[in-house]
């Protein structure tokens, strides 16, 4: 009688080893599917919007002939889930970004640009993202993430990453493969806001006495001229700097260097009627650039720079991000539209000097897109421009939006010039 039960046994669990063999190939053949999807996207003039082609027609970027490895096409639903779960927190997404700035000296006119794809996505790997749209001109190369944005001309990187992402992890593996190009570090500038949930941040990320720890430890001797501080306001948020610099503020002034600036907002309590505007339609299975291109003229935000070539991507089930270029100038817009924690950022760059009306104009119809109940804008310029004649101007330019300034702070960074953190409410009636 049991060799009977034997008998029987056997054949049962050969065909059950069959089976998980047969499923085990099915599961190795979708990753391979994944693969595949992920390194063949559509050509490099395809992520460039029609309407631009003819009118702007960049010569192409030196990264264009390899970038296609590291942009995915039109994303699964599947793969733009990963996309948002890569930067969830348990309580929410977490959109108040990490933002890295390095400059560096070299004498090839190429300088970052000529970054192989596998170095771009060894470096994105360790922070925890990765590109899904792109687009370059003569001037430098704009890259849409996961989570953000990345920037590259030929001596600047400007790496923006929000959600739960290891920014400063980029550190060591960029200054890697930056040495094999013959370029060297002159300076480093990392800023961010006040998390809406630090405690779900991970290392180095968990304090910024943390973060500056971090830099500190992995940056080169050779960036002596070192400050870290925290720019208050009179709510909860705060302005986080760090700055590290191989040259004092004579050499780069010397250089020329200070002829731009950088603006950065950050918004709060979004509009509830505009957010909603940055989730897709259940159903909708179009691409992300293709929705995105949709949001973009649906809020109106191609009209804050009519000159800019705004490349826009809708994330699934909702998020927007986009990557704006002006000749050598960027803007860059991501919203986190849920509701309870709705957030929304502006960066842009430009010139003080001879482009203030302009840039400011940018900023109030920036903010004017979400009707954010708080807003924050940071500026960082040249030591030599008059600090209050920006603050004051911010405050006018944001005034006719029915926002108020409610706290203001300055400190000097040597190597990187003056910023400035102003906060702004709706004016009590």
């Amino acid at each position: 009688m049991s060799s009977s039960r034997e008998d029987l046994l056997l054949p049962l669990l050969l065909l059950l080893l069959l089976l998980l063999l047969h499923l085990a190939s099915l599961c190795l053949q979708s990753l391979s599917l994944v693969a595949s999807h992920a390194c063949h996207p559509p050509p490099f003039s395809h992520l460039i919007p029609s309407a631009h082609q003819n009118s702007i027609n960049p010569p192409p970027s030196p990264l264009s002939s390899h970038v296609h490895a590291l942009v995915s096409p039109t994303p699964s639903t599947l793969f733009r889930c990963f996309y948002h779960r890569r930067g969830m927190a348990v309580s929410g997404f977490e959109g108040f970004e990490k933002r890295l700035e390095l400059h560096f000296s070299g004498h090839d006119s190429l300088g970052l640009r000529r970054l192989r794809c596998d170095a771009l996505a060894q470096v994105l790997d360790a922070v925890q993202c990765t590109v899904v749209s792109a687009v370059g001109n003569r001037y430098f190369d704009a890259y849409i993430l996961s989570e953000s944005s990345l920037f590259v001309y030929p001596y600047k990187m400007v790496l923006k990453t929000c959600g739960t992402t290891q920014l400063l992890r980029s550190v060591p593996c960029l200054l890697r493969h930056t040495a094999e190009l013959g370029l060297r570090l002159r300076a480093c500038r990392y800023s961010r806001g006040s998390f809406i949930f630090p405690r779900a941040q991970p290392f180095p990320h968990t304090s910024f006495a943390e973060e500056a720890l971090y830099l500190e430890e992995r940056l080169p001797p050779s960036l002596a001229f070192r400050k870290a501080c925290v720019l208050p306001s009179s709510s909860s948020h705060s302005w986080h700097v760090y700055s590290a610099s191989a040259a004092d503020d004579d050499d780069r002034l010397a250089a020329g260097s200070w002829s731009t600036f950088t603006v950065e907002v950050c918004m709060t309590e979004l509009d509830r009627s505009l957010a909603r505007r940055f989730f897709r339609k259940k159903g909708d299975e179009r691409s992300g650039d293709a929705v995105g291109a949709d949001m973009t003229d649906l809020t109106e935000i191609g009209s804050i720079n009519p000159r800019t070539l705004v490349c826009g991507f809708a994330f699934d089930p909702c998020g927007y991000s986009m990557n704006g270029l002006d000749r050598d100038s960027y803007s860059t817009i991501h919203v986190t539209p849920e509701e309870g924690h709705s957030y929304a950022s502006f960066e842009c760059t430009g010139r003080w000097a001879g482009g203030r009306a302009e840039v400011l104009d940018s900023l109030r119809k920036a903010i004017g897109v979400f009707r954010p109940g708080a807003v924050s804008v940071s500026f960082c310029m040249a030591p030599n421009v008059d600090e209050n004649q920006v603050r004051s101007a911010v405050g006018d330019a944001l005034e006719p939006l029915g926002l108020s300034c409610r706290s203001q702070a300055v400190e000097e960074f040597p190597g990187a010039g003056i910023v400035t953190y102003q906060t702004f409410t709706p004016r009590r009636e």
